[in-house]
């Protein structure tokens, strides 16, 4: 494995390797992110899939796992976020990935409070929302990603350069981000840094069903889609619950009737539960190249092998 870096996003967070692992609902639970900060890079314990007393036993848990930093990501339109809030001032984590939501809403207030904050966008326009609001650092996300994603559907390629233009802030970029060589075209286009998500989804560590896992790791190219973009735009794999939501969508139906078809708990029941038919299965369009499942701190090792190796191919280039 290469060197320590000393970029900012490292020296930010005070890690190794500009690795962050994304903060997924039903996958990133304290096991996964104790791993990936005990291998360098930043593991993150995704909140949104967690009552409030869950989220505080697995920060407890995080924090007896690990030594090194670790983050909680927040989505902002999670029902409990006050109380999410007040337990990670409690509980004294000190770095928060917020998304889905107004940065200006809690940044200032984590802020008082020593802690870092780092905002989750997908446009220019948000980027700069998120300068405004006084973030320390922005996560870029392209329409490859799983999960929540933009209804503009730019893409990762097109997303960061623009970013990087508009902002001075440290970059991070995601979407389509699961090998060393794509870590390098993200440096190339401006980021100082790369969250991996469906990656870290077929890890050993993630709290993400066996069954999930299977369906990522024997993801083919074209075996997700965006959906959803009349409520909160979601990329998931084909299956019986997409193809009703597709049926719908191309029906004309109303944000409530797709509400109703959501439900509740479908993410828990595909994702947590294993449910592959009736489940809501979120994953990036980078499963398709995901081939099995490994430990995280093999993934980050192997992600930054390729990097170094990629990087001193492009120096003897032409």
């Amino acid at each position: 494995m290469s060197k320590v870096f000393n970029n900012s996003v490292c020296k930010m967070f005070g890690i190794e390797y500009p690795i962050i692992q994304a903060g997924m609902i039903w996958c990133s639970g304290w096991e996964l992110a104790s791993a990936v900060s005990n291998a360098g890079g930043l593991g993150i314990i995704g909140s949104g899939s967690m009552y409030p007393e869950v989220l505080r036993e697995q920060i407890r848990k995080c924090q007896r796992a690990t030594t090194k930093p670790f983050a909680v990501n927040v989505p902002l339109l999670y029902p409990n976020i006050n109380e999410h809030i007040e337990l990670i001032i409690e509980e004294g984590v000190k770095i928060v990935f917020t998304s889905a939501g107004n940065p200006k809403t809690y940044t200032a207030l984590l802020k008082s409070k020593g802690i870092t904050v780092v905002h989750v966008v997908s446009t220019v326009k948000f980027a700069l929302k998120c300068e405004e609001a006084g973030v320390d650092a922005i996560v870029a996300e392209g329409f490859e990603a799983g999960g929540h994603n933009g209804r503009e559907e730019t893409t990762t390629l097109v997303l960061i350069p623009a970013v990087r233009k508009a902002v001075s802030l440290p970059l991070i970029a995601a979407g389509g981000i699961g090998s060393g060589a794509q870590m390098a075209a993200a440096f190339a286009l401006g980021a100082d840094a790369v969250q991996v998500g469906s990656r870290f989804v077929a890890s050993i560590e993630s709290s993400a069903h066996p069954n999930f896992k299977a369906a990522v790791v024997a993801a083919k190219e074209g075996d997700t889609q965006l959906s959803l973009k009349q409520l909160t735009p979601v990329r998931l794999l084909k299956n019986k619950f997409f193809n009703a939501v597709d049926a719908a969508e191309k029906a004309g139906a109303s944000s409530q009737t797709l509400q109703e078809l959501l439900g509740r708990a479908r993410a828990k029941k595909g994702m947590f539960e294993g449910d592959l038919e009736e489940g809501e299965l979120e994953i990036g369009q980078v499963s398709a190249s995901i081939m099995d499942i490994q430990p995280a701190a093999q993934i980050v090792e192997e992600l930054m092998n390729e990097f170094n190796d990629v990087i001193n191919k492009l120096k003897n280039w032409g």
